[in-house]
């Protein structure tokens, strides 16, 4: 059996991709700041008080499950603070990029052990922080992806030695919380297509950043 570890499990595209990968015999460590009854109903090991903004919080678990063996890991966590250029927050900007940029460092750094040859790490980004896909606005949030999508090129070529592979996703435009339930997909197909690039991911192809839909796309 493979093991996972989902980080912002609780709800929205993290909740459902514990849900898919539950399915296909995955043990699923659902690791988040608080549960929730759709997530406590699912046959999970549920991992609470987790902040992938604390240092302490993410090194805590990584030692309580340092005789697991992870084969993968889901740097789902994320927020949104809208904002424009009229209505910049420097400290909500900061905030992003502590959970949005450095949370999957963090996770990814503390968790290394737990990996081996053919494991591979899933970094839940945007196509928002894309340079060449951008339409303005929305400065943190774009910031904050702009800067994981480098994060997760450089764990693709520092982990590829060690036969550890990495994915940069874009989940779509989906109907979640965090986008006040507005988009053009839901989660379970977004779900469905992340873990189908996930699946496809090797050595070969480290370091890409893919649409759920199996699009490359631009940097």
């Amino acid at each position: 059996m493979k093991t996972a570890l989902i980080t912002g499990a609780n709800r929205g595209i993290g909740l459902e991709i514990a849900k898919q990968l539950l399915d296909k015999n995955y043990h699923v460590i659902a690791a988040c700041r608080h549960s929730s009854s759709e997530l406590e109903q699912l046959d999970c090991q549920v991992e609470t008080n987790f902040d992938v903004a604390n240092e302490v919080s993410v090194k805590q678990l990584a030692n309580k499950l340092n005789e697991t063996k992870l084969d993968l890991i889901v740097n789902n966590a994320g927020i949104l603070a809208s904002m424009d250029l009229n209505s910049l927050d420097y400290d909500a900007i900061r905030q992003q990029f502590e959970v949005n940029t450095l949370g999957p460092l963090r996770v990814s750094e503390n968790f290394i052990s737990h990996l081996s040859k053919g494991s591979k790490i899933a970094i839940i980004t945007s196509r928002m922080g894309s340079i060449a896909d951008g339409s303005g606005g929305q400065y943190g949030y774009r910031i904050s992806k702009t800067a994981v999508n480098m994060v997760g090129s450089c764990l693709a070529h520092d982990l590829k030695s060690k036969g550890i592979a990495v994915a940069l996703l874009h989940p779509g435009y989906v109907r979640t919380d965090m986008t006040g339930n507005q988009g053009f997909i839901d989660t379970q197909k977004s779900a469905k297509g992340l873990i189908q690039q996930i699946e496809q991911l090797n050595l070969e192809n480290t370091g890409g950043f893919w649409h759920t839909d199996g699009t490359e796309l631009p940097w």
